[in-house]
């Protein structure tokens, strides 16, 4: 966790005073469940609750200090309770294991992550429907290969960004739920110890569902799945950062990165405005993405558990859901405020003597009679002039005094089919999919 890549709620999340007043919520859960079976004294969940609700500070250095003698952190939490609370607080833990805490706490937490990281993805697919609506039908190029194909708007740009991070929104939604699981069944998950009720209650609590079967650990398939999907969310970041990226080169300025004042983009050049937040994005989608390989590696664990698994989620929990909110929130705001240029926009699309219209100028000599390869060999033999004079020449005259086209397509026709707005004419259907 760098400070520089996190914000505080996402932060607080991972921080040991919450881990462990989710450790023990979970124990005194379990010690109400067990006191209702007759295994522990009614009086023993209540003296924790007594405790408990004078809200006590957690003396995260003093626990430290007992692990460090321990070297068992759940051992050591339940022997500075236990400090705490007197007598009573022996009837904690019973037929638990360590798992049982760990586990459901990660699923706590991981919930709980992912709730704020839900609430990022609403507020960047707000800012990317204004944009969207705002530039619905800006014309710009559209680019295969890096190179002018035929146009498009700006806004059916942001309305593909939209629909991707709304799909990522969904399995995000997904991911939670298949996260969000509680394993309270003892040592390698046969409940000898403790009855299935005590999961079940502890589960209802704590808004988790109970694992099925979870060995003596809730199964990693589980945060595999997790974790790959905020490394999809991630590559969604990285390419609406990358194209941003692009646009803002000298050579196409389209857009950029709002420049506030008094900001410097160089050392060196007083001149530079450098895209650094979208940049910054592409460096934050690797490092996301870098946990789903570890998470994946998780999976197969020894028997009925080990330990593997246990310092690779210690980093990834925090480090992935931390970077991915500070990346969405990021990108939020450069989306919120980044600048537009429409009139350099139609600059670029005019840049080319109008070779964004080649295809209607093929289609329609097809329509005329000509073979589909005569008519593609009279178009590309003008535009190749067009493109070797880098614009100079206007693919609209080359084609209307070429003998093959005029003998097919009056003056007027071939006109026509250079008319911007022919390619904008299913831009509503297109916006109707992908907000409603």
């Amino acid at each position: 966790m760098i400070p520089r890549y996190s914000r505080p709620d996402m932060v607080k999340i991972w921080e040991p005073e919450n881990r462990f007043r989710i450790w023990f919520e979970i124990e005194a859960h379990a010690t109400d469940a067990l006191a209702e079976r007759g295994v522990v004294p009614a009086s023993a969940a209540q003296a924790l609750w007594k405790w408990w609700d004078t809200n006590p500070t957690i003396d995260v250095a003093a626990i430290d200090a007992i692990e460090a003698v321990t070297k068992h952190d759940v051992i050591a939490f339940l022997t500075w309770v236990a400090e705490q609370v007197g007598d009573e607080a022996r009837f904690m833990h019973q037929g638990m294991t360590s798992s049982d805490v760990l586990d459901t706490c990660l699923a706590v937490q991981l919930t709980q992550a992912t709730d704020l990281l839900l609430a990022d993805m609403d507020a960047l697919l707000a800012a990317i429907k204004t944009r969207a609506m705002e530039h619905k039908f800006t014309p710009t190029i559209g680019r295969s290969h890096g190179i002018h194909a035929e146009p498009v708007t700006f806004g059916m740009k942001l309305a593909q960004a939209y629909a991707e991070f709304a799909r990522g929104r969904e399995r995000l939604v997904a991911a939670r739920a298949e996260i969000a699981t509680c394993a309270i069944s003892g040592a390698v998950g046969t409940f000898a110890n403790i009855d299935p009720g005590v999961e079940a209650h502890v589960a209802a609590k704590l808004g988790l569902a109970i694992e099925p079967v979870s060995t003596q650990v809730i199964p990693r398939d589980r945060h595999a799945m997790y974790f790959a999907t905020l490394g999809v969310i991630a590559s969604s970041i990285e390419r609406l950062a990358t194209e941003v990226r692009h646009l803002q080169r000298t050579e196409v300025l389209e857009a950029e990165e709002y420049f506030s004042p008094g900001q410097k983009g160089s050392s060196a050049m007083p001149h530079k405005r450098n895209p650094v937040l979208t940049e910054n994005l592409t460096g934050l989608a690797r490092m996301v993405r870098g946990y789903v390989t570890p998470a994946l590696e998780n999976v197969a664990l020894w028997h009925e558990r080990d330990i593997s698994h246990s310092s690779v989620e210690r980093y990834i929990g925090p480090d992935a859901t931390i970077t991915l909110d500070f990346a969405l929130g990021r990108l939020t705001g450069v989306i919120d405020k980044l600048l537009i240029y429409p009139e350099r926009m139609q600059k670029n699309l005019d840049r080319m003597g109008g070779l964004v219209h080649s295809q209607r100028v093929l289609l329609a000599l097809t329509q005329a009679g000509i073979s589909r390869e005569d008519s593609y060999r009279i178009v590309q033999r003008n535009a190749m002039k067009v493109w070797e004079s880098d614009g100079a020449e206007s693919l609209m005259e080359l084609l209307k005094a070429d003998a093959d086209v005029s003998a097919k397509m009056s003056a007027e026709e071939i006109e026509d089919r250079f008319n911007l707005d022919y390619h904008f004419k299913h831009i509503d259907t297109i916006f109707e999919r992908v907000f409603g």
